[in-house]
């Protein structure tokens, strides 16, 4: 997975995820419309879903009864007319229907004087505000609220070029985003803030996290701008409304809803400028909200408005198109989690670089066990008597199924946080549990 709407880097979580920057589906991978022949979900018998023409039922006229006729008298002969005369018939009289009834209208129009005829283009307009009769709590009454605090990030670099989103720290320009989004195109990159006035201003560079996939850049000749109300991650449940806001596409200022799809997704990324040694993964707040590439910083916020997540990352279909363009959302975005995004902003703005918790292990994050390959000499795991070999099944309450899941459940908690390990022997046998405190470990990159 990808994880810019606007890089174009490739895929590095296998073939179930890209980032929002990556490739996009081929037409094949979607269903044929309408014109493929197959039948719209619902369909019943008849044309639109009904049971078409007739009902199914016997004619109810039955046959008429003989004419009797006086035994002297020879039946007289019956005078039949072809069906195609009797609908020409009807046809005929359907349309001398739809005159007559206008022209009896229109006699009743024009002989009456107690009738009048009210026009609706002749009505005065109506002086409605709908900004302000936004219903409290309503999509629309959230939006008119947080737009001002989410701006358009333009980079433009020798290594690449593209847009990004962000969020409004401070009324004096100090503005959370993506890492990949700060610093994909470069060390010697330009910066350049749109905000949802149309006004612009130069950014540079405060602090970035290759690790978390964060950065804080800051505006010049800015001093009113309007902060985003910070919420809490810790809570969220599953089915919650949520509101995304961000650039997709260049397109300031959109707004797309949807709801918390799940929690605690561990979600693997190739954040830019991100050491090799380092296995950028978030632990994600899923979301059905339409997240397209240049959505990466943007906000993700509750129903009221606050924020909850920095979007980050969407899955895709994988593929390339025609002309190398990508794929856009199908329904599942990752969002960091605000309470990981504070914690990284306010280290970055101190000390322009950030540090994570660690465990002390070493295992190969791909795999579909977290199996300890190597225990840190006097590290966390170490002390705490996890073996060389060990498989952490559980954090806490949270199952650990693979090693991107062991990475992402520590990096959720800050340094010197005491969790609950348990792990068994290679073989699944033996359960044990242990505490562990955890420790803190500088990530690189910085400023």
């Amino acid at each position: 997975m990808t994880d810019d709407p606007r890089d174009h880097r490739p895929d590095e979580t296998g073939s179930d995820a890209t980032g929002p920057f990556g490739r996009p589906a081929s037409p094949g991978d979607y269903p044929a419309g309408p014109t493929s022949g197959a039948p719209y979900p619902g369909a019943g018998t008849g044309e639109f879903g009904g049971h078409g023409p007739y009902d199914g039922q016997p004619w109810r006229g039955g046959q008429p009864a003989p004419f009797a006729q006086p035994a002297h008298a020879a039946p007289a002969p019956v005078q039949r007319k072809p069906l195609r005369l009797g609908l020409i018939a009807g046809a005929a009289a359907l349309a001398l229907v739809s005159g007559g009834v206008g022209g009896v209208v229109g006699a009743l129009v024009t002989d009456s004087d107690s009738v009048q005829v009210t026009n609706a283009l002749e009505a005065p307009k109506p002086e409605i505000n709908n900004v302000a009769n936004a219903p409290a709590g309503s999509t629309q009454a959230v939006a008119q609220r947080v737009l001002p605090s989410v701006v358009m990030i333009k980079v433009a670099g020798n290594r690449a070029s593209g847009e990004g989103s962000g969020v409004v720290l401070s009324t004096d320009g100090l503005i959370l985003t993506n890492n990949h989004v700060a610093a994909g195109a470069g060390a010697s990159a330009k910066m350049e803030v749109v905000f949802s006035d149309g006004s612009t201003a130069p950014a540079t560079m405060i602090g970035a996290d290759p690790v978390s996939d964060l950065a804080v850049i800051k505006v010049s000749g800015k001093s009113d701008l309007t902060p985003i109300e910070l919420g809490t991650s810790d809570g969220l449940a599953v089915g919650q409304p949520v509101i995304a806001i961000g650039s997709p596409l260049g397109l300031a200022g959109t707004v797309t809803t949807g709801i918390v799809s799940a929690l605690n997704r561990p979600v693997s990324t190739s954040g830019e400028g991100a050491p090799s040694q380092v296995n950028p993964v978030i632990d994600a707040i899923q979301t059905d909200a339409a997240i397209n590439p240049g959505n990466s910083g943007g906000a993700l916020v509750d129903g009221q408005g606050k924020l909850i997540g920095i979007n980050t990352a969407i899955a895709s279909l994988g593929g390339e198109v025609a002309g190398g363009t990508q794929s856009g959302s199908i329904g599942l975005g990752f969002a960091i989690p605000v309470d990981q995004a504070r914690r990284v902003a306010d280290q970055l703005i101190k000390t322009g670089q950030a540090t994570y918790a660690q465990i002390g292990i070493k295992l190969r994050p791909q795999d579909n066990a977290a199996r300890v390959l190597e225990a840190t000499p006097d590290g966390p795991a170490a002390k705490a008597g996890i073996p060389t070999g060990a498989v952490i099944t559980r954090l806490d309450d949270r199952p650990i199924d693979s090693g991107d899941a062991l990475i992402a459940a520590v990096r959720s908690h800050q340094p010197g946080d005491t969790v609950k390990v348990t792990y068994t022997d290679d073989q699944g046998r033996d359960p044990k549990t242990v505490e562990v405190t955890l420790t803190a470990a500088a990530a690189e990159g910085g400023r």
